[in-house]
């Protein structure tokens, strides 16, 4: 099976079982009651950081799939070497991967405790396209989707799929090696495109809970959620989700309904040896025929990714709310929220954003900023770096012609080269706004409520029903549009 990046290559990679001993599976069974907690260690794992540890978990993942749920508790401390690869010439890949933790169709519930434990990747492995007869890499011209010449040295560290119970996670590392991995050429429709997931969790209809897990340098995502395309009677949470210098991204929502983050990050995206677009901290993107709605992101933060902070831009997705978030751009967009009912509560976007939803008939549909800050301060960016778009005014906001995008009690606190934003239908309620910048801005709309302008701006065409004004002068109320 060739590596792909699609929903329907993603799912079928889950048909691949895991090949175990059934002296070690036997044994395994023989020593422990279906309710008793299973440790990789009564599989022969080591978890000394220095023997491979992939047939152990692979042979551990098999045991609980047959018992159809369990309780695996890792080993405080321990380090657990996986990822192996063997030279496949003439298959459909260069080099094939081992299968590690994957979990399939589980009927009673799968709780994962790590106790801080690490799973990492053995160093020096191929991840890319090579040759499989001399081992090189080979560079091909994208799109590129040639056989037998792809490598990965895993494809999910963990995978959970179709499990009808709940699912736990909690207090583990999944570190990727991506840095000392053996680059190859790029394979796919850009960049690299084989899977290399920290963790996948596809069509689950339990609860998913995973709790302080720092998931990364992957080759692709270090998270990836594909789930059932309807409302569950019970969501999924995610708290303390530290996912940050992946290739890919850092968070792809691909299909699913009900999914919260708390405290989590989504950092540094493509920081690493390997940068593949969109390079985002998280992709919002429904694949296929499938659906993303009803998401909320409290206290996350989405930094200096390659790609955008958040970005929204395919598939059919909707249904969005971010709380008390944080958004820096540093070489690329903040946000790049273009779908239906995105909403931003109290966030801070520190450089520029672009693509906000708008929507001239139904105006709730629209995307929504309340009580949020726009900066362009570069001591708020951790590089010193902020995004000023591909503008030459440099707005904070590149809103285009977009109507109904509304900015309620926001603040624009401009003290370098950014402008306010370039806009023409968008609504501004009790917004204060100031820019440093001698370059004019246009922040065109419609003002209702009491707003104030610090700066040079050009209003032709905005409406005002409220109290504005511009450098201390009001500006009197007009529906007919300033000229």
């Amino acid at each position: 099976m060739m590596f792909a990046d699609s929903a329907l290559s993603r799912r079928a990679f889950l048909g691949g079982a895991a090949v175990v001993s059934a002296g070690v599976a036997g044994c395994a069974r023989s020593q422990a009651q279906p309710t008793d907690p299973i440790t990789p260690e009564m599989f022969g794992a080591k978890g000394d950081g220095r023997t491979n540890d992939s047939a152990a978990l692979a042979a551990m993942a098999a045991h609980v799939n047959a018992r159809g749920g369990g309780e695996v508790i890792f080993r405080a401390g321990a380090t657990y070497l996986v990822g192996m690869q063997r030279a496949s010439a003439g298959g459909d890949n260069a080099y094939e991967s081992a299968p590690l933790m994957e979990f399939a169709g589980l009927a009673k519930p799968l709780t994962l405790r790590g106790n801080g434990a690490r799973i990492k990747c053995a160093p020096g492995l191929r991840y890319g396209t090579f040759d499989p007869h001399s081992g090189d890499a080979v560079r091909r011209p994208l799109p590129n989707y040639r056989r037998g010449e792809s490598a990965t040295p895993y494809r999910w560290m963990i995978s959970v799929s179709r499990c009808s119970a709940a699912v736990e996670i909690a207090d583990l590392e999944l570190d990727g090696s991506l840095d000392a991995l053996l680059i190859g050429g790029p394979w796919g429709d850009t960049g690299l495109q084989i899977p290399a997931y920290g963790i996948g969790l596809y069509d689950n209809v339990g609860t998913e809970t995973l709790h302080n897990i720092h998931t990364h340098h992957h080759g692709l995502d270090g998270l990836v959620i594909d789930g059932v395309d309807r409302k569950r009677p019970m969501g999924s949470t995610f708290k303390q989700v530290r996912s940050e210098y992946n290739g890919r991204q850092g968070c792809s929502v691909v299909g699913g309904h009900g999914y919260r983050f708390v405290g989590c990050s989504f950092n540094h995206t493509g920081r690493s040896r390997v940068a593949t677009s969109p390079a985002a901290g998280c992709d919002i993107e429904a694949e296929g025929n499938k659906t993303v709605r009803d998401l909320a992101f409290e206290h996350c933060e989405f930094i200096n990714n390659v790609g955008c902070g958040m970005d929204a831009d395919s598939g059919d997705s909707a249904g969005a709310r971010f709380t008390d978030c944080k958004f820096v751009g540093t070489t690329s967009w903040s946000v790049w929220p273009r779908k239906p009912s995105f909403r931003f509560e109290g966030c801070t976007f520190v450089g520029a954003l672009v693509n906000a939803y708008g929507d001239a008939a139904h105006p709730a549909l629209a995307t929504q900023f309340v009580g949020c800050t726009f900066r362009d301060d570069p001591s708020l960016s951790p590089t010193g770096k902020v995004y000023r778009g591909e503008n030459s005014d440099g707005p904070v906001a590149d809103l285009s012609d977009s109507r109904n995008v509304r900015f309620s009690r926001c603040r624009f606190l401009l003290t370098h080269a950014h402008t306010l934003p370039w806009s023409t239908g968008a609504i501004y309620a009790d917004c204060t706004m100031r820019q440093a910048s001698p370059r004019t801005a246009y922040p065109r709309g419609a003002y209702t409520g009491t707003n104030s302008i610090v700066g040079k701006v050009e209003l032709n065409g905005s409406t005002v029903s409220g109290v504005l004004t511009v450098n201390g002068v009001r500006v009197p109320p007009t529906t007919r549009g300033l000229g």
